[in-house]
């Protein structure tokens, strides 16, 4: 399939992916981001890591702040991204609380550097992955702009992918250097689709 083409088709498959969101009641997105929760939390990976890194949610994914908190109560060192100015790179910082947290890059709540401290080790851990859309082979359809891209393809720890169910497809354009998530998770479902790390 010509670049081009595979370009319309990811926009197209985002449109869809961000009506399906926006259409969720809030009673519904809440109730969902629920069972994604829980799922997290029963992970094999989630309990034998102790560090744990995630994005920061915005009102359209999958709710991630719920999770920094319990995570944070449950005495785990949970870091989360900060866009480098001028990249198209991200570092993490281990936050101690969503106070820690300013908004940066498009408008995204990021850590303050001055009051956290930097994620040097980035050969293990559990890192949350988001996507607007996944495959069943654990493929993502990202916004866009590669941050995540870049970042897992030098990440030596699990990878877990949340998304709603109804963003995920049979499968989804990507390259050859693209990694899947190791565990897919949604309101319905676990699914493994890596090989065990």
């Amino acid at each position: 399939m010509p670049v081009s083409d595979i370009r319309a088709r990811k926009m197209e498959l985002r449109r869809r992916c961000r009506e399906f969101r926006q259409g969720l009641t809030e009673e519904k997105k809440r109730q969902m981001d629920g069972f994604i929760l829980k799922r997290v939390q029963s992970l094999r990976q989630y309990r034998n890591e102790r560090v744990i890194l995630t994005y920061v949610s915005t009102s359209i994914e999958v709710d991630t702040r719920n999770l920094i908190e319990k995570a944070l109560a449950a005495g785990k060192h949970v870091a989360v991204p900060r866009c480098v100015p001028g990249t198209r790179e991200m570092e993490f910082y281990f936050i101690r609380s969503l106070d820690d947290l300013e908004p940066g890059a498009f408008g995204v709540l990021e850590p303050v550097p001055e009051k956290c401290r930097k994620l040097i080790d980035y050969s293990r851990g559990l890192c949350i992955v988001p996507g607007l859309g996944f495959d069943y082979a654990g493929y993502r359809l990202g916004y866009g702009k590669g941050y995540y891209d870049r970042f897992l393809s030098q990440f030596g720890g699990s990878t877990a992918g949340i998304c709603y169910q109804g963003c995920v497809r049979w499968r989804l354009p990507h390259g050859r250097f693209d990694r899947a998530v190791d565990v897919l998770i949604t309101e319905g479902y676990i699914r493994r689709t890596g090989l065990p790390r």
